[in-house]
């Protein structure tokens, strides 16, 4: 492999910024924060990165340790890529950013790509408690693992054992939430978030 570039500063900022400040790394890690994932998902749900900038980017996290790939037994016989736990520390820097970034999010423009689950984090910074989480969206349903220590942040699809809570709600209510315009409590009691299940977060959210 080619030399990583290096800030050459010592400063722990310049030091980070040497293993994630290259375009695409920070959201290769937002995805597989979601578990394992095959080369060709990550391809689709990272809308505008050519497949030679993705190899060179999981190659570099391989190396820096932030990643790892191996190879799925049968039937499956793919191969999947996997944030390790040097990778998952990234996600309060994450929920950091994102917080930052609610100011920029805006309209929504006609060339933004959208995926449901990338509401999975900042929707994760709203819950208080532990437990899974199932959302739907118009776009489509996703999980949330609300204070998990290890093991997969979320996942795409609907949850794979009975949730804690469901949630239910419109992109307009879910993008409002994120620019952090709206509170989850308050649109819980607005009707605009229907709360489902029995577990302790959403007995916690109907009595919010």
């Amino acid at each position: 492999m080619p030399p990583r570039r290096r800030y050459d500063q010592y400063c722990s900022v310049a030091r980070a910024l040497d293993l994630v400040g290259d375009r695409w790394t920070l959201l290769i890690v937002r995805e597989l924060l979601a578990g394992p994932r095959r080369y060709t998902d990550l391809h689709a749900d990272l809308p505008g990165v050519s497949t030679d900038v993705l190899a060179s980017r999981l190659r570099d996290m391989e190396r820096d340790g932030l990643a790892t790939r191996r190879r799925l037994p049968p039937p499956g016989a793919a191969s999947v890529y996997e944030v390790t736990r040097r990778g998952r520390e990234l996600l309060p820097v994450l929920q950091a950013l994102g917080a930052w970034g609610e100011a920029e999010l805006g309209e929504r423009r006609p060339t933004d790509a959208v995926r449901a689950h990338w509401f999975a984090l900042p929707l994760l910074r709203l819950l208080d408690g532990e437990g899974l989480v199932e959302v739907r969206l118009e776009e489509g349903r996703f999980h949330l693992y609300a204070g998990a220590g290890e093991g997969p942040v979320y996942g795409d699809g609907p949850a794979p054992v009975e949730p804690d809570a469901r949630l239910a709600l419109d992109t307009a209510t879910c993008t409002a939430l994120t620019r952090g315009e709206l509170d989850l409590a308050t649109a819980v009691r607005a009707g605009r978030v229907e709360v489902g299940g029995e577990g302790a977060l959403a007995k916690a959210l109907r009595d919010a």
